[in-house]
């Protein structure tokens, strides 16, 4: 799992720290996004079992909640299922196994609102967290748009638009998501390694081969015919920054 990268402040419209509920009986895990969100400067609390998040969100009253789906009394569907029953909007990130493509379908289709799959990195969470509070509007941040720049090229991380100069490129998830974590970390030299926990989770045995072939897909479509912004550091890794 990778450290959260800075990101404009978040809290709710008063001006308080917003509020999350984290849900797993995984200690460890539990412990780690913690950390993460209160780097972001918000409350965290944490319950290890679907009848502890049931209570936690009677007394804390969160503004997002993350809840795994696999637990040992109630479970993360039953638990959402009891919330919503109980005319409770708050919105849920679930966490699922890595091959669980049915409990990520039927957790949105129970309600839930997103969901990320284990393993994952802490800023994927955080950027999905953030995104849930905006749409709800149960947060406000302190950057008026959800835009990341570098140059003349813009990614709105809500709309999944991006923009070079003039003209708008069209890119599929897995480039999407390449382009946000090298914008997130301009100037900034990110390493294959990181690239592939970021991006791929591993899901290809840890190859450096897929992170140079999405390097060279998003080169053809960001900086073809224009001053580039995508660099190469000769083993370390890739760098994304404005021409000076």
């Amino acid at each position: 799992m990778t450290k959260p990268t800075a990101a404009p402040a978040m809290t709710r419209p008063d001006g308080t720290p917003v509020r999350v509920l984290v849900v797993d009986d995984e200690q460890m895990l539990t412990d780690l996004l913690s950390m993460a969100l209160r780097m972001e400067g918000w409350e965290v609390r944490t319950a290890s079992s679907g009848f502890d998040a049931l209570q936690g969100v009677k007394e804390f009253s969160p503004d997002v909640l993350v809840l795994d789906i696999m637990m040992p009394d109630l479970d993360g569907m039953e638990v959402l299922q009891r919330l919503r029953q109980q005319g409770d909007t708050v919105p849920v990130l679930f966490l699922t196994a890595k091959d669980a493509v049915a409990d990520r379908v039927a957790g949105l289709t129970a309600g839930g609102d997103d969901y990320v799959t284990k393993p994952f990195s802490l800023e994927e969470v955080v950027a999905r967290l953030r995104a849930l509070l905006r749409r709800a509007g149960t947060a406000l941040s302190t950057e008026e748009e959800p835009i990341l720049r570098v140059g003349d090229l813009s990614l709105n991380e809500d709309s999944h638009e991006v923009i070079r100069g003039d003209e708008e490129i069209e890119l599929t998830a897995t480039e999407f998501e390449l382009l946000r974590f090298l914008m997130r970390n301009q100037r900034r030299v990110v390493s294959k390694p990181q690239i592939l926990d970021r991006v791929w989770n591993y899901d290809f045995g840890g190859k450096s081969s897929v992170v140079e072939l999405y390097i060279s897909y998003l080169r053809k479509k960001i900086d073809a015919g224009r001053e580039p912004l995508i660099h190469t550091v000769r083993g370390v890794g890739y760098m994304i920054k404005a021409p000076q």
